[in-house]
Formats: C-alpha cells, structure tokens, sequence
C-alpha cells in the first residue's frame, strides 16, 4: 500500500546521524520522526522570517496619509 505522505531519503554525516538516533532515542520516537520535527521547525523559522521581511519592507513605504481608517475599512 502506498504512503499517504511523500517519503524522502537523506544522505547525513555520521556524527549528525549519532545525533539523531541520540535524540531519537533520548524522545522514544523513531529517527524519522525526529527529522520530521526538525525539518518543520526549519520551515516554520523561515516562514516567520520571510514575513518578518515583508513586513519591514511594507512598514518602509507605509505613508500614514494615504491609510484608511476603521470607518473606512469596516463601514
């Protein structure tokens, strides 16, 4: 039967992978699971990155002159 996710294979280094069977086995869940986590943790902090970014550049060119009011917005 086919997995329902997508399965990948990664090619680490020793020392990285003594860590994650450590880590693994330290949480008592399989060493893909770890990955798992990490993994989404690295695209959670990138994605708060990426609007922290936007964000900063939006605030760069916000004239408070031309931004509507509540009243404006909501009706």
């Amino acid at each position: 039967m086919p997995a329902k996710n997508p399965r990948l294979s990664v090619v680490v280094e020793p020392r990285l992978a003594r860590w994650l069977r450590y880590r693994a086995r330290r949480e008592g869940v399989p060493v893909s699971l770890v990955v798992r986590d990490l993994l989404r943790q690295a695209f959670e902090d990138e994605e708060e990155l990426f609007w922290v970014r936007e964000g900063e550049a939006r605030l760069a060119d916000f004239n408070p002159g031309e931004a509507l009011g509540s009243d404006e917005v909501w009706g």
